[in-house]
């Protein structure tokens, strides 16, 4: 397996707590990286050759704001494309945005701002035009994440019917709890396979404050502060693994077969269903399954 990017979820904590976040982000979470941590990873980025990008996420990652500056600039000056995924709280007004986004001209390639109904009352907030209006003049290409409300991607409205320019949710973590009753949903038996990520290759993956790298939220094919990522990557085997594996067969619905699981008859999504899988199995599974904070317990 050969990785393009790394996504460094830089924290858990959030400034907001998002009824559709998948990771549980909110004030009370816990898990934040060092510098220490940070150039671990960048020096292992190194190591894997095809490694091209680095991203800084969260949680907010504008919360620990020395140390998301400090990474931008230690992984620009090693050669990275740069960006950050950011809910855009510090762009107050477009001067306050200018002097929070000055620092990284000419080391931030993009960022990315969230702007929908679950961060603001409006979709396209104030906040994410101050973010535009300044990044435009520093030079840092910025483009909005926007995520539709569940009725909008319902099974009564069709699928392919999500406003322009929104993504639907993924219903897992709080979405699962907070926002799927709202939807209509499918027998469990429907969802016969991962519609969003590729286990097998996935070019990307996310990196944690505990070190765990997941190939999607919630499932860890390794800990890169205890083996390097060109070793993780070397010996990752979707196929044999026991959650990529079921998920590779026959999508959350083989993972639950597979494992003797009795889901409820309908599920809003393939998240849902294997959301509430991996719940059940984090037990047997605790070192692929992890960290806590991912499944709401911190």
């Amino acid at each position: 397996m050969e990785l393009t990017g790394l996504h460094l979820l830089l924290t858990y904590r959030c400034n907001f707590e998002c009824d559709h976040c998948f990771l549980w982000g909110s004030p009370w979470q816990s898990g934040t990286m060092t510098l220490a941590q940070i150039d671990e990873i960048l020096r292992q980025a190194q190591e894997h050759n095809s490694i091209k990008s680095i991203y800084f996420e969260g949680g907010e990652p504008f919360l620990y704001y020395p140390i998301l500056l400090k990474g931008i600039r230690l992984a620009k000056k090693l050669g990275f494309e740069t960006g950050i995924v950011s809910n855009g709280y510090w762009a107050t007004t477009q001067e306050d945005a200018l002097e929070w986004l000055r620092p990284f001209a000419e080391i931030l390639d993009s960022i990315s701002v969230s702007s929908d109904l679950y961060h603001y009352n409006e979709e396209l907030s104030q906040q994410a035009q101050n973010a535009q209006q300044a990044a435009q003049e520093l030079g840092i290409s910025l483009g909005f994440i926007s995520i539709a409300q569940p009725e909008d991607n319902s099974a009564e409205s069709g699928v392919g019917q999500l406003p322009e320019g929104m993504s639907g949710i993924k219903y897992q973590g709080r979405a699962a709890t907070k926002l799927a009753e709202r939807v209509k949903g499918q027998p469990w038996r429907s969802y016969t396979e991962c519609p969003y990520e590729n286990l097998r290759e996935p070019g990307r993956v996310h990196i944690d404050p505990f070190g765990y790298m997941h190939i999607c939220q919630g499932i860890s094919i390794g800990n890169l502060f205890e083996t390097s990522i060109n070793e993780i990557c070397a010996t990752y085997n979707a196929d044999t693994q026991p959650i990529t594996g079921a998920l590779l067969k026959g999508g959350p619905a083989e993972l639950a077969i597979q494992n003797q699981l009795s889901p409820q008859q309908n599920y809003a999504d393939a998240c849902h269903l294997c959301d509430w899988a991996r719940q059940e199995l984090r037990p047997q599974f605790s070192q692929i399954l992890a960290p806590d904070q991912i499944y709401g317990d911190f």
